[in-house]
């Protein structure tokens, strides 16, 4: 995930949730149970979706 959005150049904040636990109960309070779980803005990819990866990054732009 880092590598796509960094050849993306977009700029990103990794949140691990092994490192926090904080983190993975923020996840779990907006209902998802699995990483990784991207946000763009107020909409999320969670796992590896290239295609919906790539139609947010053009949206974001």
């Amino acid at each position: 995930m880092k590598e796509f959005l960094s050849q993306h150049d977009v700029e990103f904040l990794v949140r691990d949730v092994d490192a926090n636990p904080s983190f993975r109960d923020d996840l779990i309070e907006l209902g998802y149970r699995s990483t990784p779980v991207t946000f763009f803005g107020d909409r999320a990819v969670v796992g590896f979706d290239r295609a919906r990866l790539e139609k947010l990054v053009r949206e974001w732009r």
